[in-house]
């Protein structure tokens, strides 16, 4: 069985395992915001859709609620795709760092 490489690739021996766990908690803490994230994006993509397909009333105000909706919907997605590539960014950054802080103070 292959090894799949992991986040904290080179620091494995400088590591205890609670430290694997909160970088791995980490990871999954941001993916599950980015579900989330989705998961409203999509529900108020539906509901604008709703909205816009309903037409009980001649009244145009529930196409402009539904427009509305679909326009948050797509906001909402691009808000969290935004959040989630930056903070995973910034967990690389960090994990960068950490293994050049350890390859100096190994080098000494």
């Amino acid at each position: 069985m292959q090894d799949k490489p992991t986040p904290y690739k080179g620091l494995e021996d400088q590591l205890i395992l609670r430290d694997h766990l909160a970088a791995d908690r980490t990871i999954l803490a941001n993916e599950r915001t980015f579900l989330a994230y989705i998961r409203t994006a999509l529900t108020l993509f539906v509901a604008g859709l709703s909205f816009v397909h309903l037409k009980i009333f001649e009244s145009h105000i529930f196409e402009v609620i539904g427009v509305v909706f679909i326009l948050l919907g797509i906001a909402t997605f691009f808000v969290g795709l935004f959040r989630y590539k930056r903070m995973q960014a910034l967990i690389r950054r960090i994990k960068q760092e950490e293994l050049e802080k350890l390859g100096e103070e190994n080098s000494q």
